[in-house]
């Protein structure tokens, strides 16, 4: 029996994740969902029920996914991009879809998951995760995602991507290995008190007190700029002179990639200025990411222009 459209719209948050994990973008994910939901729709009565119904609607979803992917270029961070900068380097800007985006947790964590599933969708939403899945071509990053991200077997992706097991299997080597020899840095969502002491530092602006949080090779960027610092001495120089129009500043907390983020409000709440997520090497922040897009991205948090 074909699914009534409630009932499609009940996995809309599942399908965001996993529309964002291939995508890199938010507003991407969105679109794909749409389409998703688009197809589904049209083609209910072919939903034979052999399936669980989020499953087809996976399946569905990746297509869409890599329909887009064949038309856009990937999404970057700023370190992706070019060595670190300077203080006094220039602003150079990208257009916003150049970009990788945060993404709402509540808009790409399905509340019906079990709590081990949570905890392993939950980490599949970091930036450094999902950053690192822009490298992969998109079908060695959809094999990826299906199999160590949902569960799937290589017989199931093989069904989704219309191709045979062992090219699922030749494309999971070699995702892993192109992964493995990026050497990605780990990163854990900083810890409560960590959080609390970066809260009160910047609201403060207490450039020292910020410095002490930092790791010796923490990385700040601020996108849409291509201009990205590390190091503890630049960073507390720039926070000291050309950021300095964050003094004053308010932090209201959200959540956004699978842990605290803060939505950053200057003149004391009466302007939007970034979307903060923050990342930790278990003591200290080692990325702290400024993503300035505003009128785009604080719609999506439920976040207004001025914080009154």
């Amino acid at each position: 029996m074909a699914p009534p459209e409630a009932e499609l719209e009940q996995h809309r948050p599942a399908l965001t994740g996993h529309c964002y994990r291939m995508l890199g973008s938010v507003v991407d994910a969105d679109d794909a969902v749409q389409e998703t939901m688009i197809r589904a729709w049209r083609g209910r009565e072919g939903f034979d029920g052999r399936a669980a119904l989020r499953t087809w609607l996976y399946r569905i979803a990746t297509n869409v996914c890599l329909d887009s992917l064949e038309k856009r270029g990937r999404r970057e961070r700023p370190i992706d991009l070019s060595p670190a900068g300077t203080i006094d380097d220039l602003l150079e800007s990208r257009p916003r879809g150049h970009w990788l985006e945060p993404i709402p947790d509540h808009r790409a964590l399905a509340a019906d998951d079990d709590p081990e599933a949570q905890v392993v969708l939950r980490e599949s939403i970091h930036l450094a995760f999902v950053a690192a899945l822009q490298v992969l071509p998109p079908k060695q990053r959809a094999a990826l995602l299906l199999t160590e991200v949902l569960g799937w077997s290589a017989a199931e992706v093989a069904a989704a991507l219309s191709t045979s097991v062992a090219a699922v299997n030749s494309a999971l080597q070699r995702a892993r290995a192109t992964l493995a020899e990026r050497k990605e840095r780990p990163t854990q969502v900083p810890s409560p008190e960590l959080l609390r002491r970066y809260v009160s530092a910047f609201e403060r602006y207490d450039t020292e007190a910020l410095a002490q949080l930092l790791t010796e090779d923490a990385v700040m960027s601020m996108p849409p700029y291509t201009l990205w610092l590390q190091g503890v001495a630049p960073i507390q120089a720039w926070l000291e002179g050309r950021g300095s129009g964050c003094r004053g500043s308010r932090l209201v907390p959200v959540e956004a990639c699978g842990g605290p983020a803060f939505a950053q409000y200057r003149n004391g709440g009466a302007q939007a200025w970034a979307l903060v997520v923050l990342e930790s090497d278990g003591q200290r922040l080692s990325r702290m990411t400024y993503f300035l897009d505003t009128e785009v991205l604080f719609p999506r948090f439920g976040l207004p222009q001025v914080f009154a």
